[in-house]
């Protein structure tokens, strides 16, 4: 079974801050055959955004080349419908938008975050949770 995931923003910076944690372990196996990952060019910015902010202490070439390989092993999707608001953050409300495209289930650590797109069908889990489903942990 292949399962489809998108990352929000909060996972990736985890997995680049600490190589210790769930959420590493889940972007090194990001291009495993059980996985395909989901973004559009909006999430795409705003990692590029968060990650380039001084506190994550990566250089420029760092975040290109992290961007670089998570749009080489996605489905890059185009988004063509705004029903925000629907979440209280607009960047959230983007992710929605693309999971619901893609029909993926949605990666955070911020779940309560998103707890609107039970409406959707869209399963929300933090990476521990993904990883115990893959019978990785």
């Amino acid at each position: 079974m292949k399962y489809n995931i998108l990352l929000d923003t909060n996972v990736l910076v985890a997995a680049l801050r600490s190589q210790r944690g769930a959420s590493y372990l889940l972007l090194k196996m990001i291009d495993d055959k059980r996985i395909q990952l989901h973004v559009s060019t909006p999430l795409i910015k705003e990692y590029e955004d968060v990650l380039s902010r001084s506190k994550h202490a990566l250089d420029e070439t760092e975040v290109e080349t992290v961007l670089d390989y998570l749009v080489l092993v996605a489905k890059v999707h185009k988004i063509y419908y705004l029903w925000r608001p629907i979440l209280k953050d607009i960047k959230d409300d983007m992710v929605l938008e693309l999971a619901v495209k893609a029909n993926s289930m949605i990666i955070t650590y911020n779940k309560g975050d998103f707890k609107e797109s039970e409406q959707f069908n869209i399963p929300v889990l933090n990476p521990k949770e993904f990883l115990n489903m893959l019978g990785e942990l």
